[in-house]
């Protein structure tokens, strides 16, 4: 057995272990790795990732050529946590439907450029409001229409609880927060009753006429933000703020790889505090990050070798 095969067979036994089925991977990339392996290469390369994907004999006006490149790709992704020579195809060599794109995750630099943007916002009372946004969303992980929906009887301030009711699948949860947080959501608080004495909405995050803030502002403020603060600006797609959750779980299973913690345990806990209907959604965060799947790939050598 190759040493590409070795690697191919961890990969798919780390996915399955994590909750993907992966029937069509099981059998094509086995395949990829015959290609590479009779074509002398040690690892992935964009040129053999396309040549295989494109082979004589698959159908090019179908969707597998594009199913084939995803699959070399996700490989390549595992890859390159292994094998630095391991290059990676970028999206959109072949065309075909999109169904995922890559999240655009935040470094701890980029969301306090982001603060500090929304500090600078010239009207005292959007500064605010955007601040504590960006800072909510990055904090907890919450999806920006559960954010844009909280009223200010959903902050429990004695038990440092957010509630968030009747979210995606009709699922309400409680998702406790730091002490940093709810001192953060306290000044907005004061801040907001201050300019907005006589709001009509009871929503906690309140736009200059004291009403609810409207997604299609929020999202064309934020990108406002992303671009005044150089965010992203490389990057092959926008930054968007839902890519602020998934910063916030990718930073969570990035600390509990680092720290030593069981993180197939703890991922159901994970999937609650997001909301996600079954932990399996949650799954998807190891496979968002190139970082991650390196980690947890070094944790599966880990185990292998202490068992007997």
């Amino acid at each position: 057995m190759s040493a590409l095969s070795v690697a191919a067979r961890d990969y798919l036994r780390l996915r399955n272990s994590l909750g993907h089925e992966l029937a069509e991977y099981h059998r094509e990339l086995p395949r990829f790795v015959a290609a590479l392996d009779g074509a002398g290469l040690p690892t992935v390369t964009v040129a053999a990732a396309l040549s295989w994907a494109q082979e004589r004999g698959v159908d090019a006006a179908s969707s597998v050529p594009a199913r084939r490149m995803t699959i070399a790709r996700g490989f390549a992704r595992y890859l390159v946590g292994i094998d630095a020579r391991t290059e990676v195809p970028p999206p959109g060599l072949i065309a075909g439907p999109q169904h995922w794109r890559p999240p655009f995750i935040y470094s701890t630099d980029d969301i306090a450029l982001l603060l500090t943007h929304a500090r600078g916002l010239r009207q005292p009372m959007p500064a605010a409001t955007y601040e504590t946004l960006v800072g909510l969303l990055a904090a907890t992980g919450m999806r920006v229409g559960e954010a844009l929906r909280l009223d200010r009887d959903d902050i429990d301030w004695t038990q440092a609880v957010v509630v968030i009711r009747e979210s995606k699948f009709g699922k309400s949860r409680r998702v406790p927060v730091m002490q940093s947080t709810l001192a953060a959501l306290d000044r907005y608080a004061q801040i907001r009753d201050e300019f907005c004495t006589r709001a009509p909405s009871s929503s906690f995050l309140l736009s200059t006429t004291g009403t609810r803030l409207l997604y299609p502002n929020v999202r064309l403020t934020f990108r406002q933000l992303c671009t005044s603060a150089g965010i992203g600006a490389d990057a092959a797609s926008p930054p968007r703020i839902h890519d602020l959750r998934h910063s916030f779980a990718v930073r969570t299973l990035l600390d509990w790889y680092r720290g030593g913690a069981d993180v197939e345990a703890q991922l159901p806990s994970l999937s609650t505090y997001l909301g996600h209907r079954d932990p399996r959604s949650t799954y998807w965060y190891l496979s968002a990050a190139p970082e991650l799947l390196s980690l947890a790939a070094q944790r599966l050598e880990l185990s292998r070798e202490v068992t007997p």
